[in-house]
Order: C-alpha cells, then sequence, then structure tokens
C-alpha cells in the first residue's frame, strides 16, 4: 500500500533542495536554472514518531522500524503549463499520479538565485501553479462531459449522475476555485477522487525562508499562512538551506545545530509528519523480541485491513486482534503489565483501529 506527496512549485523555489535533504542524498541535482529536474525523483522517508522509541524500550526489541510515506520531486511548473509551456503536459501528468501535493513556496530574496517572474511574491507563485492545475482539470472535464452526455441520451443513470457532478465541479472551477472546494456529498467526494483532477488533492504549502526568518517566519510566509488558513489547509515553515546543511550532518551534531538555532526539530521533520496527515493516514505498531515496528493505514480502516498491511494472508485468514492502546501500553509497563490488569483487548473484524493501538493478529490461512 503506497501513499506519496508530490512536491511541486515554480523553479528556483528550493523544490530539489529539500527533497535532497529528505533523502539525504544529491538524486536530484540542485541547480540555479529552471528544469534541473526532469524525470521525477522519488525517495520514501521515514515518518518521525517518538511512539515507536518508547514501545520498543518496553518490549526490548533489537530494531526499531519506522512508517514510511514517499516523497516524488516534480520538476517545476511555469505559467502555460497546462497547454504543453516548458514541459508542462508531462508534470502535470506526474502531479496526476500522487495523492497529495507539497507547494513549495519561495519566501526569501536572492539576487543570486534567478526568479522566473523577476521577482518574490509567494501569492502569485501560488496563483500561477493553481491556475495551470485549474486549466488543466477545466480540460479534462471538457473531454469526459462530451462523453457522458452521448450516454446520458441512452437513459445511462450512472453516466447521468457523474455528468451532474462534473457540471458542478465545471463551473467551481471556471469560477477560479479548485474543485476540492466544491460542495460535495460523501458519495460525490469518493466519485471526486476515481476522477484524478489535479485540484482535488488536499495541499500542505511550504514556505522556504531565508536562516534568519526560520523560527518566527517573515512578511512573506505571513501571507502564505494567511492563505492557507483561508483555505483551511496547513502550512510550514522552512529554510532549504538549512535543511541541507543539518542533512549533512551526523545525527549528535545536527541535533546541537538545531539547538544553536533554537529549533526543536527539523523543518523536514515538521514537513514529513504534516504530509503523514494531509494524506489523512493513522499509524500502529507491532512489538516483540525481533523489532518493533510502525504500520501505515487509512484513517477509517478496520482491523482486517490492519493486519493485511503486514501480509495479505493476515487479512485473508483474520480471527481477531490482540490489541492494546498506547497510553495503556507506555502507563503499564508492556504486554504482561497490559494483559495482568486487563487492558489487552480482543477485537473483532468490525473494529476501527485507532492511531497507535498496538496489535497482535490471529489468522488461519
Amino acid at each position: 500500500m503506497g501513499f506519496n506527496c508530490g512536491i511541486i512549485g515554480l523553479p528556483n523555489v528550493g523544490k530539489s533542495t529539500l527533497f535532497n535533504a529528505l533523502t539525504k542524498t544529491a538524486s536530484a541535482e540542485a541547480a540555479n536554472y529552471p528544469f534541473c529536474t526532469i524525470e521525477p525523483n522519488t525517495g520514501r522517508i521515514a515518518v518521525p514518531d517518538e511512539r515507536l522509541k518508547q514501545i520498543a524500550l518496553l518490549a526490548k526489541s533489537a530494531q526499531m522500524i519506522p512508517t514510511q510515506i514517499e516523497f516524488v520531486d516534480i520538476a517545476g511548473l511555469v505559467k502555460g503549463a497546462s497547454q504543453g509551456e516548458g514541459l508542462g503536459n508531462k508534470f502535470l501528468a506526474n502531479i496526476r499520479e500522487v495523492d497529495a501535493i507539497i507547494h513549495v513556496l519561495r519566501c526569501f530574496s536572492n539576487e543570486d538565485i534567478t526568479h522566473v517572474e523577476g521577482n518574490v511574491n509567494p501569492i502569485r507563485d501560488a496563483e500561477i501553479v493553481e491556475t495551470e492545475l485549474m486549466l488543466a482539470d477545466i480540460e479534462s472535464l471538457e473531454r469526459r462531459m462530451e462523453g457522458l452526455k452521448k450516454k446520458t441520451r441512452g437513459g445511462d443513470k450512472e453516466a447521468i449522475r457523474d455528468l451532474v457532478l462534473m457540471e458542478k465541479i465545471f463551473e467551481n472551477l471556471s469560477n477560479g476555485n479548485p474543485a476540492r472546494t466544491a460542495s460535495s456529498s460523501e458519495d460525490e467526494l469518493k466519485r471526486m477522487k476515481m476522477m484524478q483532477l489535479l485540484t482535488t488533492k488536499p495541499i500542505l504549502y511550504v514556505c522556504n525562508v531565508a536562516e534568519e526568518h526560520v523560527i518566527d517566519g517573515n512578511s512573506f510566509s505571513s501571507l502564505v499562512l494567511n492563505k492557507a488558513k483561508f483555505e483551511k489547509c496547513n502550512a510550514v515553515i522552512v529554510s532549504a538551506a538549512i535543511e541541507a546543511e543539518i542533512a549533512s550532518l551526523p545525527e549528535e551534531d545536527a541535533k546541537e545545530f538545531l539547538e544553536e538555532l533554537g529549533l526543536k526539530e527539523a523543518g523536514l521533520d515538521r514537513m514529513v509528519k504534516a504530509g503523514y496527515e494531509l494524506l489523512d493516514l493513522k499509524t500502529f505498531f507491532t512489538a516483540g523480541p525481533k523489532e518493533a515496528r510502525a504500520w501505515t493505514i487509512p484513517s477509517g480502516a478496520k482491523a482486517p485491513e490492519a493486519a493485511g498491511a503486514i501480509h495479505t494472508d493476515f487479512q485473508r485468514g483474520f480471527i481477531r486482534a490482540e490489541t492494546i492502546a498506547f497510553s495503556d501500553y507506555i502507563a503499564h509497563g508492556g504486554e504482561t503489565g497490559c494483559k495482568d490488569l486487563g487492558k489487552l483487548r480482543i477485537e473483532g473484524a468490525e473494529y476501527v483501529v485507532n492511531d497507535g493501538d498496538i496489535f497482535h493478529f490471529r489468522f488461519n490461512v
């Protein structure tokens, strides 16, 4: 089960620098010219979670294996991308394949780094990218609606239903609003996901600031934070330059460097956590002498689906889940203490997994 976030933005906003820092590699070339990233680079990133360390300590696990999500570094968009400008069609296709969008916005001034629009204005930059995504969605819907109209003439009920939804989304887009802002029922939201529209994807804004503004931000990042609040989405402030330096340091030196800067954690850790939340995911754990491991499931998943994240046989032959809440596991010293105090529960196939649950699955195949 894969979950991924696409890193997008205009050229030269710091996308590849952030991606390199995320993966701690130089797999994405960071250069001062547009389209330095042509093929999308991908990297699977561990999701920071202090709970895993606590569980491993109590379980006396030999190793810890964190859960991961995938980040895709997608080349910069420019005006006219929806009409094929730059390498637009290819970039838009890459965005279509990801589950969520990390939109990096340049919130720093530096005369040595070219800005494709001539000056720094993150709100304008965000609107340029969003407009291209909306135009691509409009074109996609126009093509689909033509085909559906032919089917509706024959009385196809599913086609009629989909056409009504597409017309509502089309009107929303034509008024300059992303598809995700269209008022929709739960059923409509499910069908919208199947359409793979670019502007239905959840979005996180990343404000890339200079080192001196990494704690409190600046006037540019304030504009972005206000935009995110208005759109009911999230935004984080990072400094790509700082993150690149942190990535090059040994772990202990990196911690000391963060303390010197007055930071509790790296900006990229916050970015990864925010990306995980953006995808509406939950974490459950398994623990034993061999390993303590974190696993990823979509929010609302039931116990058999969680078992299937480990192995398809576990889901196919699911019998029950021996379950301990994380708070109980820590409070009572691990599995033995929880068993003694009756904190270990037996849950069946209809149990909806809570974030932090610790499982032992019983199955038969």
